[in-house]
């Protein structure tokens, strides 16, 4: 029971499994230096067919395994190769499944290279940030500039390639060289005292700052800021044409024109003869032609000043007046006469109309038609009276045609009884009956004595 007890009161122990323990210090190691830069020599590089790589960065006396994923090696854009001088930014973390620390890249850069391209974008960073690459402080280059400043090596090919263009496009324009080195510690300080010559000697109407193609290394002297800032005070235009196209420095950024060679500087200082000779030649044609129809204007303009200036001379105004008279005096006469002949028709027509209204036509009118109507009253009576006569003979005709008394003419007889009633049928008259038998002339009293049925 004692022995129970004092088990019971020993301390529990917090036993790690080594996956627990590998976590754990993953995780401090991750929490105490989370992006970190290393360099080394990169060794035993390899890429399984997952894509990444795995590799180790060594010194002069250790070593540190690394792992750089696909989607972040994809961004490298080379293969690095064992002995390569690299500059790494990564996290620290732990394999759990060995217990290795390593390395997990996210950047890689070879050193030397990788460093100078850190220091220009630091650099270049702080002098946007200052406005020595604003666009409102570029300055435009001249169009015709009599002479030229070229700052170079005078032993580069860069000026040979410069001042062959300058000679072939617009031969007029001066070159006037400031030799300064291009390369080396001695660069940076010959050309700033180059650009601050040219400056205060005012010689030139514009700068062309040159150098031809070369490493990073060769074209650092143009990233310097020493350099950015004399060309920033410079009081003339400045453009830079460093390396070739592909190459941007710091002098890019701060002159007033970046070239992408020294030839294309050479293209963009001065114009181009040919094309401006071919552009004066078709301006002086244009001003020709201009000039022509302006003349042909001209001329036209003056043939019609004169046209009115022969029809504004006295004389002829005169003369034009004088016709004009005459045709006036022609047209009053005939105007007067024309007057005096329409008064004439116009007296004749009232008198004739006077005539007409006068009490004798008017009285003479009313008894011609006075006889025209009793003409055709008598017409329309005499016409009335046969249309009459007519009509009675023809109801006269049609009535004798179907009167009784027609037919009694042609020796048919009436027979009625007593009472006067028609008799039609000889069965419906008794014998001994008295009838009347009515003739075209006079009425027959008859008794009868019998009758008779024809079939």
């Amino acid at each position: 029971m004692a022995l129970r007890t004092e088990v019971e009161a020993a301390p529990r122990r917090d036993v790690y499994t080594v996956s627990r323990l590998n976590r754990e210090v993953r995780s401090v190691l991750e929490r105490a230096l989370s992006v970190i830069w290393v360099e080394g020599e990169l060794s035993n590089f390899s890429q399984p067919a997952s894509g990444h790589w795995y590799f180790s960065l060594k010194d002069r006396g250790a070593q540190l395994r690394c792992a750089m994923f696909r989607m972040q090696n994809a961004l490298v854009g080379f293969t690095p190769r064992d002995g390569a001088h690299l500059l790494l930014r990564g996290r620290l973390s732990v394999y759990e499944a060995r217990g290795e620390y390593q390395l997990i890249v996210e950047h890689l850069e070879e050193a030397g290279v990788g460093a100078l391209k850190r220091e220009f974008e630091r650099l270049k960073t702080r002098l946007a940030a200052e406005g020595l690459f604003a666009p409102e402080r570029k300055r435009a280059l001249p169009r015709f500039p009599r002479r030229i400043g070229v700052i170079t090596s005078p032993s580069g090919a860069a000026l040979h390639d410069i001042l062959k263009i300058l000679a072939r496009r617009f031969p007029p324009a001066a070159v006037l060289i400031y030799p300064a080195p291009v390369q080396g510690a001695a660069a940076v300080p010959a050309l700033v005292a180059a650009l601050a010559t040219a400056g205060a000697r005012a010689e030139c109407d514009v700068l062309i700052l040159a150098r031809g193609g070369g490493s990073l290394e060769d074209l650092w002297a143009f990233n310097d800021e020493r350099l950015a800032r004399a060309i920033a005070a410079s009081p003339l235009p400045v453009v830079s044409a460093v390396g070739h196209e592909i190459d941007f420095t710091i002098a890019d950024f701060v002159a007033d024109v970046r070239a992408p060679t020294p030839s294309a500087a050479a293209e963009l200082v001065v114009p181009d003869r040919a094309a401006w000779l071919e552009s004066l030649r078709r301006t002086a044609e244009r001003l020709a032609l201009a000039m022509r129809r302006e003349l042909r204007a001209i001329a036209i303009r003056v043939e019609g000043t004169e046209r009115r200036l022969a029809l504004a001379h006295p004389g002829v105004r005169l003369e034009q007046q004088t016709q004009r008279l005459d045709d006036l005096t022609v047209r009053l006469g005939g105007a007067a006469q024309g007057r005096v002949q329409r008064e004439r028709l116009r007296l004749a027509e009232l008198q004739r109309r006077l005539r007409d209204r006068s009490p004798e036509r008017l009285l003479e009118r009313q008894r011609s038609r006075q006889r025209d109507l009793l003409l055709r009253l008598r017409h329309a009576a005499t016409g009335r009276v046969a249309a009459a006569a007519q009509r009675l003979a023809l109801a006269q005709r049609g009535l004798n045609a179907v009167s009784p008394l027609a037919t009694l003419a042609r020796g048919f007889a009436i027979v009625t009884r007593a009472d006067g009633t028609v008799v039609t049928q000889a069965a419906r008259v008794a014998p001994g009956e008295a009838i009347e038998a009515r003739l075209a002339q006079g009425i027959l009293l008859a008794r009868v004595t019998g009758a008779r049925e024809e079939k």
